[in-house]
């Protein structure tokens, strides 16, 4: 039996070699949405993500016989320590074949990573940020993933048993949400009762609003404020804010984008929701994440023509003091109708907490499927 070698990325070119180890993973997989080749690149640049002024990294390729078998980057976000008091070095962008001795040489070169810089355990898979794909898919590996999340094969997970010393930290769950023929009777009149008792109202916007009138700004300011006390979070600096405005509005539908403010206290904006088209069928055509020869018009037919039948469901946020006053009702009295319009049959929730039952209970309305389940796992250094 050969041994596995453990070669940290150290040039452009390693890195390249370590965002392919995923395509040749998954190449034809029917439920993996790979990512962009150039968002890849784009995340896991130094130079280029916002998130390295707070955060530090290195990437190991794992080989056995001379070819890639798996892949891993360990990651300190030192704001996220800072602010949860922990001393966490993260795995993420984690592939690896059926092999254990692969995953444990992985495992170890993260844990070594964290030693030397002083951390005292390993939670993940977790990003840079919660923007970052998070969990690995426990429940669900006969369904089509999305643009926000990763998915791996069932031996993964069992893998992380039989590691030994990995435990459970987080669960999350993910919803498929049935679009409904007409709008619910119950949310109709929730909708129409609360902007009547709070004086609250849906706003459109045009770019001109996104980009000269600062509401991306607010959008990502509101999104800091509801996330603050999400597991593992850390607050968006103005530089990742300006990233994320030109990565998620640029190239938006805004009709799928509503913003609710609150009319009493000055146009107060007090919820968000950033929705988009399915792009998983889309970005599966891509060949191996890149855009060209034919990539782009997928994902043109999908983002401009609504060549899909789903929707995700990528950003939603409420203001604390607003949640219990029918907000996320309002945003979806103004959404349904254009999903109803586009032709859309579902919409995907993206990864909720197991325990945020206030999240979990804005689809009560709504014929739901939990369909997929995932994990974030933590071991003691």
């Amino acid at each position: 039996m050969s041994a596995v070698e453990i070669r940290k990325v150290e040039t452009s070119k390693d890195l390249r070699a370590f965002i392919e180890v995923h395509y040749d993973l998954y190449e034809g997989n029917e439920y993996d949405v790979p990512n962009l080749y150039s968002d890849d690149m784009n995340t896991l640049s130094k130079d280029k993500n916002a998130a390295f002024d707070f955060c530090e990294a290195d990437y190991f390729i794992a080989y056995k016989d001379g070819k890639p078998v798996g892949r891993v980057a360990a990651i300190i976000n030192n704001k996220a320590n800072e602010k949860w008091g922990r001393k966490s070095v993260r795995f993420g962008w984690i592939d690896f074949i059926d092999d254990l001795e692969v995953s444990r040489s992985l495992m170890k070169a993260v844990e070594d990573f964290g030693r030397s810089r002083g951390m005292t355990e390993v939670i993940g898979p977790l990003g840079f940020t919660d923007f970052d794909p998070e969990g690995m898919l426990t429940d669900g590996f006969d369904q089509l993933g999305t643009i926000a999340t990763v998915y791996n094969y069932p031996y993964y997970p069992r893998h992380m048993e039989q590691l030994g010393g990995f435990v459970k930290d987080n669960d999350y769950m993910e919803f498929k949400i049935f679009v409904p023929d007409e709008m619910p009777e119950k949310h109709s009149k929730i909708a129409k009762m609360v902007q009547e008792r709070y004086n609250l109202r849906i706003k459109k916007l045009a770019m001109k609003d996104v980009f000269e009138k600062g509401y991306g700004e607010k959008i990502f300011a509101l999104i800091n404020q509801t996330f603050k006390d999400l597991y593992g979070y850390s607050e968006l600096s103005q530089r990742q804010i300006h990233q994320y405005i030109n990565m998620y509005l640029k190239m938006a539908d805004l009709e799928l984008i509503t913003v609710v403010e609150d009319a009493s206290e000055g146009n107060r904006l007090v919820g968000a929701a950033i929705t988009i088209p399915s792009l998983s069928r889309a970005l599966q055509k891509c060949r191996r994440g890149r855009l060209f020869p034919f990539g782009w018009w997928h994902l043109l037919r999908a983002l401009k023509f609504h060549k899909t039948e789903g929707v995700d469901l990528l950003l939603i946020g409420v203001l604390p003091e607003y949640r219990k006053k029918g907000v996320t009702a309002l945003i979806f009295y103004d959404l349904i109708p254009r999903y109803q319009k586009y032709g859309f049959k579902w919409g995907e929730s993206q990864v909720e907490m197991e325990t945020n039952e206030s999240v979990q209970s804005q689809w009560q309305y709504f014929e739901t499927i939990n369909h997929k389940r995932r994990r974030c796992y933590k071991k003691e250094l």
